[in-house]
């Protein structure tokens, strides 16, 4: 149940589903599935977030919490983290932060292939529309695989840019699996009279 405490509004049943106004959704709903090649109509269906608490104050100015087991889905879009806080300032949601140990992210692109993703926490610059995954990421997708300590994606540009911290970052690329067109036709050896 919500309680009322001035213009605070907490959350704190456990478990509580917890339902953010449509603009919050569609915010964490970007982040979340900018960053990768998702399903282009998981953007269309309803977010589902869950969590064991909720707080957030009601002005144009400040932060709501989700935290304890949270869990976002939306379509293929399944993230499991401990804590989300979503800032606003001027009453624009400027920043979503992720944190968890780790941070689970999975989600199917139009080809119906799984991508998967872990990393401590997530930051999600709305205006800048830059998402930075902090803390032993590890990114994995059929074509390939990507490790490190910092990965940062610009959404405008499509860049992404990794490391730069001190630490190594790590790639692996699977080759292109040959499409029908490219196998050579097999000859079947003719039987001897």
């Amino acid at each position: 149940t919500w309680a009322s405490a001035g213009s605070v509004y907490s959350l704190r049943s456990k478990p509580a589903m917890c339902r953010f106004p449509l603009k919050y959704c569609l915010l964490v709903a970007l982040l979340l599935t900018g960053a990768v090649a998702a399903k282009n109509n998981d953007r269309l269906l309803p977010m589902d977030m869950s969590a064991d608490t909720g707080d957030a104050v009601l002005s144009d100015d400040g932060e709501s919490t989700i935290s304890g087991n949270v869990l976002i889905t939306q379509g293929s879009l399944k993230l499991e983290a401990d804590k989300a806080i979503i800032t606003r300032s001027k009453g624009v949601t400027s920043k979503v932060t992720l944190s968890g140990n780790p941070v689970r992210m999975q989600q199917l692109d139009d080809d119906n292939q799984l991508m998967k993703a872990t990393a401590k926490q997530i930051i999600y610059l709305i205006s800048a529309e830059q998402i930075s995954l902090n803390g032993g990421v590890v990114i994995d997708q059929p074509r390939g695989s990507m490790r490190g300590e910092t990965i940062r994606y610009d959404l405008k540009t499509g860049r992404m840019t990794a490391g730069g911290d001190g630490s190594r970052i790590q790639m692996r690329l699977e080759p292109k699996p040959p499409s029908k067109s490219d196998a050579k036709p097999t000859v079947k050896p003719q039987a001897k009279p």
